[in-house]
């Protein structure tokens, strides 16, 4: 082990939601010493590591944008590329970069009562060796997926597939699907944003899904956005447009809760006006539940519907039997030839990195524990995580988070306190901390810190509760321990 660095602040990830903790830290606190932790060789998370076709954002850029730098670009729907630059001007804008410690794997955070101080283990992917930082408070940005690996089930057959098999978080850059048949397991956002990318040089791409999937169509250029920004100033422009994306997503989320009927014909509409008259919408675009009892999936210029509409691409909506030398055969007696098959099949939901987390010597079973207001853990001090909304922009909750660890730090400071911790006052109910009914929240729910049914451990899933609930809310409550 080498010798122990000590750290006012620690920061794990350095992707969107690190560098937004970074600038919020760093500004607040010019003189607190802090560091990211990134495994990989480039900060930008998500944006850095997917390399498959037409990666792209599902959320609109003028709300994913950082709320002290809003995106300037004229997509509201943006291409990966674009997204990570932006991350990248970001953090050399306000010098986080410069603190970033890259090929730092963080596997241990252990807590000292005694001590007052966080020891995280850190496998150097460049020595071999594992090192030790100390920190006064740690704040973890790695996200809820596994960065090495995807979710992929066992296929019957897979071995037999003569052809190429490719996971999108794995995809090969020297992959040559130009005139090849390829099949997409899978109706998420990544088969949704792959597919329209390799139509135009693929030979054909069938989209095989067990399940549909809500789909809608968002213009890529928003023209509203495009008039408010050519009239107005520039910082009155953004918060204009913030404002309107924020309040048409989270409403379009409310009203689907309370009128799924009314939504799913809305739905329906929007998307036969760019589909064949042929095309069979029941059968493969709408799910065995309600609007957003899962993710909705969003496609940039009706780019999806419009692949299906040159009839290069098809959806195919069964089960599979088995993979074979040539293809996959279906349950219901069909083959689909394949040269390629795409297993966009999920994510592993992994919390904080897969680290392993102690308090005091004892390892503390993170699927057991409540999160208060959604951003730190009872019974772990001096500990923040960040993880976003799944029903709108992630940045909008990690920004919220990050203004409320600069007041939690300032409020410690200015009463020379050096613990905090948040503990459960009473009975508290567990409810899911994602409020989707998901795969890949479903099979991971037992290792996923809970939400609890009242308040401060409630988890609303609406940005507008959470601006009053975790931005101007006391900081001080019966649940939240300071000494």
């Amino acid at each position: 082990m080498s010798e122990a660095t000590h750290l006012d602040v620690l920061i794990v990830g350095a992707g969107l939601s690190g560098i937004d903790a970074a600038v919020h830290v760093s500004k607040a606190f010019p003189a607190k010493s802090y560091a990211l932790l990134e495994m990989r060789q480039e900060l930008g998370g998500t944006w850095s590591l997917f390399k498959y076709p037409g990666l792209r954002s599902d959320s609109d850029m003028y709300t994913l944008g950082f709320g002290f730098r809003p995106w300037t670009g004229k997509d509201a729907i943006a291409d990966g590329k674009d997204i990570l630059q932006y991350l990248k001007d970001t953090a050399a804008e306000y010098k986080v970069d410069q603190h970033i410690r890259y090929g730092r794997k963080a596997t241990a955070y252990s807590w000292s009562s005694e001590d007052n101080l966080w020891t995280v283990a850190v496998d150097n992917a460049e020595t071999g060796k594992t090192e030790k930082i100390t920190a006064n408070f740690l704040v973890n940005t790695t996200g809820y997926y596994n960065y090495e690996a995807g979710y992929t089930p066992e296929f019957p057959g897979a071995a037999d597939f003569k052809g190429t098999i490719v996971h999108p978080q794995h995809w090969p850059e020297d992959l040559d699907y130009t005139g090849k048949k390829v099949v997409v397991i899978g109706s998420g956002a990544t088969s949704i944003t792959l597919i329209p990318s390799m139509a135009p040089d693929a030979g054909h791409i069938t989209m095989l899904q067990r399940t549909p999937t809500y789909i809608i169509s968002q213009p890529k250029i928003d023209p509203v956005a495009s008039v408010l920004k050519r009239t107005l100033p520039a910082g009155v422009a953004a918060k204009a447009i913030h404002a309107r994306y924020a309040s048409v997503t989270i409403g379009f989320f409310e009203f689907a809760r309370r009128q799924p009927k009314a939504t799913k014909q809305l739905i329906k509409r929007w998307a036969k006006i760019h589909l064949p008259k042929d095309f069979d919408y029941d059968k493969h675009l709408v799910p065995p539940y309600n609007p957003w009892d899962q993710r909705l999936c969003v496609v940039p210029g009706a780019d999806l519907f419009k692949a299906i509409h040159s009839h290069k691409v098809d959806i195919v909506t069964e089960h599979i039997e088995k993979f074979d030398a040539t293809g996959i055969q279906l349950k219901n007696g069909q083959h689909l030839d394949a040269d390629i098959i795409v297993t966009a099949t999920g994510l592993d939901v992994q919390m904080f990195g897969g680290s392993d987390v102690e308090v005091d010597g004892e390892k503390v079973d993170l699927g057991k524990l409540f999160t208060y207001k959604a951003l730190m853990l009872n019974n772990i001090p001096n500990f923040a995580f960040i993880i976003g909304y799944s029903n709108a922009s992630w940045t909008l909750k990690a920004d919220l988070v990050c203004e409320y660890i600069v007041r939690l730090l300032d409020h410690m400071d200015e009463n020379n306190f050096t613990k905090v911790v948040p503990i459960v006052d009473g009975g508290l109910e567990a409810e899911d901390i994602m409020k989707l009914d998901s795969g890949y929240l479903a099979r991971a729910a037992h290792k996923m810190p809970k939400a609890g049914n009242r308040d401060p451990w409630r988890l609303k899933q609406n940005w507008y509760f959470d601006k009053k609930f975790i931005q101007k809310s006391p900081l001080v409550d019966s649940e939240i321990h300071f000494s």
